[in-house]
């Protein structure tokens, strides 16, 4: 008899992790959701033990809450996690290509053209696999900088980031505004490789401000606002 998937992983507990982590990225559980534990064990094919190891661990990565009796929920999306996760990037970011145009290596290059071939904007509803290859990119620019605490630091906000993009993208972007992404990221790439350290910061600041995360920020404040006025 082959192995279960959960058998294919060095504890269920990390199967657990992975599974879940891609049904709140996926936006399959919701966010502020209850996460119904026994039956989510059950179609997972593992027992409830694990489950609530992976829970734990998506607590500390602020993506579930958990209350003091078991009961687990998606974090919720809030205006003021929005609006600290575009702060952050706004600054970190164009410091990580900023760097990795004068630290960029051969297998860099490489790297990095590799995850840009057949990147496309993100669409409405985006698919699981269309945020990692997003992301895929963005960590090739990061890995790039070689400043290891730098690359840590971005790549734990980015799951985070992705719930906000999920939200942003609920308004359908026009195709004229998924060129320019597209045109960014090649830039971005091109500068990089070209070692022009100060445009390619100049054009993810733009990328930044941009960004689905700050439409995402925009959205959250105004919806904050409108209940405080009514």
């Amino acid at each position: 008899m082959g192995e279960s998937a959960a058998e294919l992983y060095t504890t269920k507990a990390d199967y657990a992790y992975l599974q879940v982590k891609e049904l709140i990225l996926a936006g399959r559980l919701a966010p502020g959701s209850v996460i119904p534990q026994a039956r989510l064990a059950r179609d997972i094919g593992i027992s409830t033990t694990p489950l609530r190891e992976a829970l734990r661990r998506l607590k500390s990565e602020g993506l579930v809450e958990l209350d003091a009796h078991r009961d687990a929920r998606v974090a919720p999306l809030a205006a003021e996690e929005a609006r600290d996760l575009l702060e952050l990037r706004r600054s970190l970011d164009p410091l990580a290509v900023a760097l990795a145009a004068e630290r960029r290596t051969k297998a860099d290059i490489a790297a990095m053209r590799a995850a840009h071939e057949g990147l496309e904007p993100l669409p409405g509803n985006p698919a699981y696999e269309q945020l990692v290859a997003h992301r895929r990119f963005h960590a090739a620019l990061y890995s790039a900088s070689h400043n290891d605490l730098l690359i840590q630091t971005l790549d734990s906000l980015w799951d985070k980031a992705d719930r906000y993009r999920r939200l942003a993208l609920e308004v359908e972007r026009g195709q004229a505004a998924r060129d320019r992404k597209a045109a960014e990221h090649e830039a971005l790439l091109e500068y990089v490789i070209a070692g022009d350290a100060e445009s390619a910061a100049e054009v993810m600041r733009e990328h930044i401000d941009t960004s689905l995360g700050a439409q995402a920020a925009w959205r959250l404040r105004k919806h904050q606002q409108d209940e405080v006025d009514a």
